[in-house]
């Protein structure tokens, strides 16, 4: 009835914002979870039901089947799966292979994210598309394009040295002259993802259900330690033809809800005109 038009008015929703981020990289698909309310005893009240016995009797209603009180929206939840590593060969663009997020900052705090697809600004330091500083162990990453290369433990090296004019070298394939460490990315986890709450722009806060951010450490979901790819990005986690499908299955089950409730008001109009008349 109406209370499943509702839910799958909710589900409906959490499918849009999936195709909708369909291309955001490090995007996590929504998924919508219902619940059924408690479901009813139906008894029979219309038949003699006196239950006798030696001492006495009793009113016995028998119990002849259940009825469904129909469902509301329990919860939505992310999918954190991983999404495909796409080769940009941008030095610039970073992906995680397997699990974590890189760290932020913003003016309200720390926020974690899976898009690395990243900047400099003008104060050569590596931001995000909205201008953020993404986060070294030591603060935000200082870096000179053409001058620097991320390992896959997120430590992030420069070419320290000078030319003639005292710029610093822009790095050609092994031509390293100072090999300098600058900072290590941070890469985090959580110890219930699922709890993160969405900011938009594909970053996530951390709530006091998810707990507080601590350095990924160890294997991941995968089995294997967490990688940072330079060059690389990684694609939402969204397959579209699952969710067109499921959008189908939706507006199905809306229209059965609305046949449902159409045909109980078509009954109920009925019953109370024979009542009058």
């Amino acid at each position: 009835g109406a209370s499943g038009m509702v839910a799958q008015q909710h589900r409906l929703d959490a499918i849009s914002n999936n195709l909708a981020n369909v291309d955001l990289n490090g995007y996590k698909r929504d998924v919508s979870i219902h619940k059924a309310f408690p479901e009813l005893l139906i008894r029979r009240m219309s038949d003699n039901g006196v239950l006798r016995f030696p001492l006495g009797s009793i009113d016995a209603a028998p119990v002849v089947g259940k009825l469904g009180t129909g469902v509301e929206q329990n919860e939505v939840f992310t999918h954190f799966g991983q999404g495909s590593l796409k080769e940009t060969g941008n030095p610039f663009d970073l992906a995680l292979d397997g699990d974590g997020f890189f760290v932020v900052g913003t003016a309200t705090g720390d926020r974690y994210t899976r898009n690395g697809s990243f900047l400099i600004n003008d104060e050569s330091i590596l931001v995000t598309n909205e201008g953020l500083p993404v986060l070294g162990e030591n603060g935000p990453i200082q870096i000179k394009k053409n001058n620097f290369v991320i390992d896959q433990q997120g430590n992030v090296y420069v070419n320290a040295a000078l030319d003639g004019e005292g710029r610093l070298v822009a790095l050609e394939e092994n031509e390293w002259e100072a090999i300098e460490l600058v900072d290590r990315l941070q890469v985090v986890e959580f110890r219930r993802p699922r709890y993160l709450a969405k900011q938009g722009d594909s970053m996530w806060a951390d709530t006091v259900e998810s707990g507080r951010a601590r350095p990924q450490t160890g294997p991941g979901s995968n089995g294997l330690p967490t990688q940072v790819r330079q060059g690389f990005v990684e694609g939402s986690n969204v397959n579209a033809v699952r969710e067109m499908v499921e959008m189908i299955e939706v507006q199905r089950a809306y229209e059965t809800n609305s046949r449902l409730i159409q045909t109980q008001d078509d009954l109920l109009g009925r019953l109370i005109n024979e009542a009058r008349g």
